[in-house]
This record gives C-alpha cells, structure tokens and sequence, in this order.
C-alpha cells in the first residue's frame, strides 16, 4: 500500500510541474507579445525625457515593445500636435495598453476615447479620483500636495520662519495649482513670519522665465526665497539671482542633471524629487498587467522628499544608470 500511495503522489506532483510549467510559458510567451503605446505632449523636455527613460527601461526589463509618441518640443506644450501622432501610431501597430501624460484636463476626452475602443489606460504624475476621468484605469505619481507642504517646510524651516518667498509655475494647471495651494496653506500654518507673493507664471522658455524671475527680485527687494513648481524653476531662479545680484534660497522640481548641478554648486537650495523616473517604470508596471487581464489597484502614489546637497549621489547614480 505505502509503495502504491507513493507512486500516485509521484505521479501527482509530476502532472502539477507539468501545468505549472505550461501556465509560466503562457505568461512569458503573452509578455513577449505585449505592444505598449506612451502619448506625451512636449516629448523632449528634460524632464520628459527622463520619465521616458524610465518607461523605456522597464519595458526592457520586463520583455515589452514600446513606443514613445508625442509633439517632437521642448518648450511647447501642443496636445493638438501630439494626438494625429498617437493615432498614427495605432494605425500601424496593435497596441494592447497606452499610457497617456493626463496633466491638463484638455486630454481627458482623449483618455475616454481610447478607452471606448477598448484600450486599458494609466496616467501617471497625477492621481485623479477615482471616476473623474471616464475610462482610466490606474494613475501613479506623488501625493501633490505633500509636495507642496513638503517645500514649504523645507523653505520656511531654512529661512527661520521670516522671509519673503516668490512664488512662480509653469503654467496654470491642475497639478502646478494644487501645488502652489499646498505650499502656501502649510506657509500660513506653520509660518507666520514669512510672506508669499502673488503666483506668476514663468512659462516654459528659458530666457523669457528668468527674464520674468528678474522682474520680480528687482520688484521686490524682501525676496529671500524662490520656489517654483516646474522642472526649469531652479535654473529659472538661479539664472536671475545671479543676474541680480541677490541670496536667494531656492527650490524647484525635479533631479535632472542640471538641477542636480545647481544644487550641488550652491546656486539653488534643495529640489523636490519628484519620483518621474520611478512613476514611469511604474506605468509599464500597470500597463502589461492590464494588458494581461490582471487587476491593479487604481491609485499608486509614490513618495516625493526634499533633497539638498547632502542627498545627490544617489539621484546621480540614477541618471547615469537611465543614459541621462
């Protein structure tokens, strides 16, 4: 009898290897095959370009074909540009997921388009509730207004609770306004010192933003802080404390190699890391497990600290690692 029984269970634990084997060969066999579209308006900004890397990369690692389609600017944000090349794309390829930048509400109605053809879609860099976007499946990014509050701890903490502080965004959308709101309201809160101007808005071009960030030190001689919600907010800042001849603490957006420069230079204060990289290898995440039929959680916020001089290397290491 003992001979019999063991005989069955080998013979049992050989038929599970076997459809343990062919259930992992599907799945690879499926990822292999997986096609995933990322649609983003102004492609080659900097900071775009590294969240690009960190899609790129991830569909690398985990056997995906992807491409990248957006408006080929640098300083022009074009979703009328970027759209004929999205569904370019899909007229020549099957896509199975598509990822689309959902940072301005103007590419909402796109979003549910692509999902009434049948699309699974992830935004990324904003977490819109739940349901307010018909269609979306999964967003990842930063808290954002842990961000702003983050920022203004660390520029209310550096300027000992008195100072003025210059307050400027790229553009006025939802992200950049829930930021700046954040900033201000913990400013007030936990500051009471220290002032914030009115909001400007710097714009996208190099020249004409610190042209404006000039205006304003020279507008204003209590400035002694400067923090801006855009990528080029640092060298924005820097760039016009120089011209001016002013101490400014600053603090802008993200660790691209410039900022990171600036602040390991001096010239700016701290930078808010926020996770593009990261949120990005997450979207190529959550696109092929959709594509895959898998459930996600809708909601998949990252963390996004103030890092200052003491906290480059690692940020350094990361960008070496993307080709960046």
């Amino acid at each position: 009898m003992k001979i019999h029984l063991k005989k069955r269970l080998i013979r049992a634990a050989l038929a599970a290897a076997v459809v343990a084997t062919s259930l992992g060969s599907v799945g690879l066999a499926k990822a292999a095959d997986i096609h995933l579209l990322w649609v983003q308006a102004m492609k080659d900004h900097p900071v775009h370009r590294l969240m690009q890397a960190g899609f790129l990369n991830k569909c690398k690692e985990l056997g995906y074909t992807c491409e990248v389609v957006g408006d080929p600017s640098a300083t022009n944000w074009d979703i009328p540009a970027t759209l004929p090349l999205a569904e370019a794309a899909l007229a020549r390829t099957k896509y199975d997921a598509i990822g689309v930048y959902g940072v301005d509400p103007a590419i909402f109605s796109y979003i549910t388009k692509l999902a009434r053809e049948g699309f699974p879609i992830v935004t990324w860099h904003v977490l819109p509730p739940e349901g307010t976007v018909k269609g979306l499946k999964a967003a990842t990014g930063e808290n954002i207004a842990e961000v702003g509050a983050n920022a203004a701890i660390a520029i209310g903490d550096k300027l000992g609770g008195k100072g003025t502080v210059a307050l400027t965004q790229g553009a006025s959308n939802d992200t950049e306004n829930a930021m700046s709101d954040a900033f201000r309201k913990t400013i007030a809160a936990k500051y009471p010192g220290i002032k914030v101007l009115d909001t400007q808005m710097e714009g996208f071009e190099p020249s004409a933003a610190e042209a404006k960030a000039v205006a304003i030190l020279q507008g204003n001689p209590d400035v002694t802080a400067a923090f801006g919600t855009t990528g080029n907010s640092i060298q924005t800042w820097s760039g016009a404390a120089r011209k001016a001849g002013r101490d400014v603490v600053i603090i802008g957006m993200d660790y691209i190699r410039q900022n990171l420069d600036l602040v390991k230079s001096g010239a700016a204060y701290g930078i808010v890391a926020q996770p593009l990289y990261e949120e990005s290898a997450k979207v190529a995440e959550l696109l092929g497990d959709l594509a895959q039929g898998k459930t996600v959680p809708y909601s998949n916020p990252l963390p996004a600290k103030v890092i200052t001089a003491a906290d480059l290397a690692p940020y350094y290491k990361m960008l070496d690692g993307a080709g960046q």
